[in-house]
């Protein structure tokens, strides 16, 4: 990949940490993403200075081909958008060839969930496990009672459990803050945890380890337990409680509290707060999860809808 080409995305994504206050995540999706547009553009004798809309769409044509979901090649169309648009303003070009093209548009997917049984048989399986049964009850407890992202959950602060809280302050993509009430069982499995935790680290400290800051303390990089580790968990988690380990991820859980939430009676609003999304549509899409539930509840319970087929 040439020089310019890295300038270019190296700024751009400096530009969109500074000013945007991009998740780390984000930036590190609109990387690959970009760059895997400049290597293309390379091999065909092209850069990012003269790039048209035609070769734009003729990488997306390239992208659909190689088989690449709608979601992903939405998002590389956005990265090349974000890109022409900073770099018209910057004055590196005079116009943005990606400006009219249209993106494919992304497949509105319902949300894979859990009943209420089986997430009592995870917490159950969590609590009973044979390592680090008060980490794990800890984990699936606040994660099922709060909705919070398993990038949120990992990285908490322990500060932001001292003290029994009933609620917790998360801090979100884009560095938005929100609150998340906590319900007992988590908090019980919260000070269970702190107690465990606590005397863990007075070792570590007594044999020379510096302190952790996070409520999930590890020794790696981060310092604190990773997504992926916790990923892997959750599925050993889910193969204790007698649960088909392919239903069951953190984002499941995620999804099992806002539709057990709206089920019960919450409204979308109040979801989107707990959840933390920005625009409330993200959040519509558990109204589809309720729509097919109460279809199969009036399906199975209605004297005239029995014995038919839907229309």
């Amino acid at each position: 990949m040439s020089g310019d080409a890295l300038r270019w995305i190296a700024t751009f994504l400096e530009a969109q940490a500074a000013e945007r206050d991009a998740a780390t995540n984000t930036q590190l999706a609109y990387a690959r993403d970009l760059r895997d547009f400049a290597g293309w553009l390379e091999r065909r004798g092209l850069a990012f200075e003269g790039v048209g809309e035609r070769d734009i769409t003729a990488y997306l044509v390239a992208c659909e081909a190689e088989g690449l979901a709608l979601a992903t090649r939405a998002r590389r169309l956005s990265a090349i958008r974000q890109l022409f648009r900073f770099a018209y303003d910057e004055g590196w070009r005079g116009d943005n060839p990606a400006l009219q093209i249209k993106g494919p548009g992304k497949a509105r997917r319902l949300p894979k969930t859990l009943s209420h049984d089986e997430v009592d048989r995870l917490l159950a399986a969590a609590d009973a496990s044979p390592r680090d049964a008060g980490r794990n009850a800890c984990l699936v407890q606040l994660l099922y009672a709060t909705g919070m992202r398993v990038s949120e959950l990992v990285s908490l602060p322990v500060s932001s459990a001292r003290g029994d809280p009933r609620m917790l302050l998360i801090r979100g993509k884009g560095g938005r803050e929100r609150m998340v009430p906590l319900s007992r069982p988590a908090r019980a499995a919260l000070a269970d945890w702190l107690v465990e935790r606590d005397a863990a680290e007075t070792a570590a400290r007594a044999a020379g380890a510096a302190a952790s800051r996070f409520l999930f303390p590890s020794r790696g990089r981060l310092g604190h337990l990773t997504r992926h580790r916790f990923y892997g968990l959750i599925k050993e988690i889910a193969v204790a409680g007698g649960i088909d380990p392919g239903k069951v991820t953190p984002h499941t859980l995620r999804h099992a509290f806002a539709t057990h939430l709206l089920a019960g009676g919450a409204d979308l609003r109040s979801i989107q707060t707990l959840l933390g999304h920005a625009d409330v549509s993200t959040t519509e899409i558990y109204t589809h999860v309720l729509d097919e539930r109460l279809r199969a509840l009036v399906l199975e319970h209605h004297p005239l809808a029995r014995g038919t087929d839907a229309t």
